[in-house]
């Protein structure tokens, strides 16, 4: 019973000390906006620095944000220097900024910061792919479209096409599958990691000629489809490039494991 309350007790005190800390996370920044969008807000404080926020959706704010009007910000940290996440962004009645244009120019780098959160978070997004596959040895490219999130906020519907071409063997195949954002990290984060699952519709072709000049006329071709299970995991970064590892199951003779990298749009 001790033991008990002795573990208690050390819990109430951890959550007493983490409560304080995550309160003093919060930062109330003010200034005025010098830019803002569905998902970024950059705000230039009285000193000239320049503050970027991202906005989320349960971030409490104005039904517009027009350029030049104060305001005042409650954020915490995001997951980089420089980038904070808003919680409450709030007009103020302070003397807004006589014109937009007199506004100096939001730096280049915010800008690029800003340009890729839009990129990621956009519904509806192209992209490319290249890597290898092994058993067997291939080298592939292919194309995918990534549609969402729909259900859930970090679920995703991501179809792609492979192609892939090794000595023996052709591939061609379509993957309809379905990845979930783990909620690690930011969702506007610099980067991201995720899962996957779906079927694997797989169209191989095998040919075992053998080598011109030898005098032999022996050419065994061979022609296959299945359908595996695709399971999958990688990373991507806001800047539109991903990791991808990802297994098949149930498909001899389709590759078993794939190592791609790609590209969002």
């Amino acid at each position: 019973m001790n033991t008990i309350s002795g573990r208690l007790i050390c819990g109430f005190m951890v959550i007493a000390i983490m409560c304080p800390l995550a309160k003093a996370q919060d930062e109330t920044t003010t200034g005025t906006i010098a830019s803002s969008s569905r998902y970024t807000l950059t705000v230039r404080t009285s000193s000239g620095r320049y503050e970027l926020f991202v906005i989320e959706r349960t971030t409490r704010k104005p039904a517009t944000l027009n350029v030049g009007s104060p305001v005042q910000v409650i954020s915490t940290p995001g997951d980089e220097p420089g980038v904070r996440v808003a919680s409450d962004i709030t007009l103020t009645n302070a003397a807004p900024s006589p014109t937009a244009a007199s506004e100096p120019a939001v730096p280049p780098e915010v800008r690029n910061i800003e340009r890729d959160i839009e990129r990621e978070a956009k519904r509806f997004q192209l992209g490319v792919r290249a890597g290898v596959a092994l058993d067997p040895e291939l080298v592939l490219i292919g194309a995918q479209m990534q549609i969402g999130p729909f259900f859930n906020s970090d679920l995703f519907f991501r179809p792609n096409v492979e192609f892939a071409y090794g000595e023996v063997t052709a591939l061609f195949a379509l993957n309809p599958e379905i990845i979930y954002r783990l909620p690690i990290s930011s969702r506007r984060g610099r980067w991201s990691s995720y899962i996957g699952v779906g079927p694997g519709f797989n169209f191989v072709h095998q040919d075992f000629s053998a080598p011109s000049g030898t005098g032999q006329r022996v050419d065994f071709s061979d022609f296959h489809s299945d359908v595996g299970l695709n399971i999958l995991g990688g990373i991507r970064y806001r800047s539109g490039v991903f990791t991808e590892l990802k297994t098949s199951v149930y498909a001899r003779p389709s590759p078993t494991l794939r190592l791609i990298v790609g590209y969002n749009f």
